[in-house]
């Protein structure tokens, strides 16, 4: 737009110029108020016309420039040249391509007209019909351009318009998988320690209010245990709060916190319960702190499901490595001698979450039993 107000002005000069200078060969006063009442148009009309496309203001001043052409050609044809001007603006302001035909036609007549009077009398005139039949096919070729040009500008403007959209969407839609992510986090959270927790103190509760006519001792025991469930849900909801990591491995190994894991629920429950680390070998496995997490949790779940379901009277958890290289992984084994079950027909939410938090590090998650032989669940993670 700016090069078309400057390509305007300065022709617009030097036409002013030219008729007021040089010889004129009908009336000066007509060329110069014509090019005075094209300019006022200009300003008034057509330079608005350009930003807001405006259709009144756009007819309004190509009328008035097809006037100015027409007494400019009948008066001073020198200054004919503005018409590569006027073809641009006609072919900028049209609203489609197709409009600027007629415009550029009335354009043309009006610059054909005076000369061709001079020519049908015999005279000679500046400006014949030649030139301007040549700044006609001149303008059509340029029409022809520009309207390309400005067709691929509005295919590019829609596409980029139609790439923020897009862009917009994925946003909120990834915006959107980040939070059901979360909850679902939160949830495998709550239920791997709160939940199972508030499990423990119920039964244990319950149990200590049956021994307590009895066997106040075992009571006493109970409640006992059921504090110490107590302040550790209470330090697994802040770690919660606080990054999600287990207050088990805050201050000590996977191995240490399996153990205390194993000690407490032989307590919880009065079973026979192990902790078997032969297969581990003499160092403890180096692994991040995203796949201890994984292990502990899947020890978690899977006592949490023996207390729930298996009747057992005996429960082994076994920590093992095996492999090398890439193929090496580390695995928490929990074992019942309870009911069993057929796990393709019993799929609970605890063994489900545990699967998608084994499969982020890579690890996964077997489940082998049958009713009445027992349960064993393997939590895996490789070795890196």
């Amino acid at each position: 737009m700016v090069v078309l107000h400057v390509a305007f002005a300065v022709g617009m000069a030097l036409a002013v110029v030219d008729v007021l200078v040089g010889d004129v060969e009908g009336s000066r006063a007509a060329a110069v108020l014509a090019l005075v009442a094209w300019a006022l148009a200009y300003v008034l009309l057509g330079g608005p016309a350009l930003v807001s496309r405006d259709p009144r203001r756009r007819v309004g001043y190509l009328t008035v420039m097809v006037a100015a052409v027409a007494v400019i050609a009948w008066h001073e044809p020198s200054v004919l040249f503005l018409l590569f001007v006027a073809y641009s603006q006609v072919w900028f302001l049209a609203e489609r391509g197709r409009d600027g035909v007629p415009w550029t036609f009335a354009l043309a007549a009006a610059a054909t007209a005076g000369p061709l009077v001079d020519w049908t009398r015999g005279e000679e005139p500046l400006a014949g019909p030649g030139s301007t039949l040549i700044g006609l096919a001149f303008s059509l070729a340029m029409g022809i351009w520009v309207h390309r040009v400005l067709e691929q500008s509005d295919q590019r403007a829609s596409l980029i318009r139609e790439l923020e959209s897009t862009r917009a969407e994925l946003a909120a839609l990834h915006h959107q998988q980040g939070m059901v992510a979360e909850r679902e986090r939160l949830a495998r959270e709550v239920h791997d320690t709160l939940a199972q927790g508030y499990t423990s103190i119920v039964v244990l509760a319950q149990t200590a209010a049956a021994a307590l006519p009895d066997d106040p001792p075992a009571a006493a025991e109970r409640l006992a245990v059921i504090e110490d469930v107590a302040r550790e849900n209470l330090a697994e909801a802040r770690a919660m709060v606080a990054a999600f990591a287990p207050v088990a491995l805050d201050s000590a190994t996977l191995v240490e916190a399996l153990q205390r894991l194993t000690d407490r629920f032989g307590r919880e429950t009065g079973l026979a319960t192990r902790l078997d680390t032969a297969a581990l070998g003499g160092s403890g496995p180096v692994l991040s702190r995203a796949e201890e997490i994984v292990l502990l949790r899947g020890a978690q779940e899977a006592l949490a499901n023996v207390r729930r379901h298996a009747s057992a009277s005996a429960v082994v958890l076994r920590v093992s490595r095996i492999g090398a290289g890439d193929e090496a992984h580390v695995s928490v084994h929990v074992e019942d001698d309870g009911v069993g079950f057929d796990p393709a027909v019993s799929a609970g939410v605890g063994l489900a979450g545990l699967r998608d938090r084994a499969e982020e590090v890579g690890g996964a998650v077997d489940v082998r039993s049958a009713p009445g032989e027992g349960t064993r669940v393997t939590v895996r993670v490789p070795v890196r």
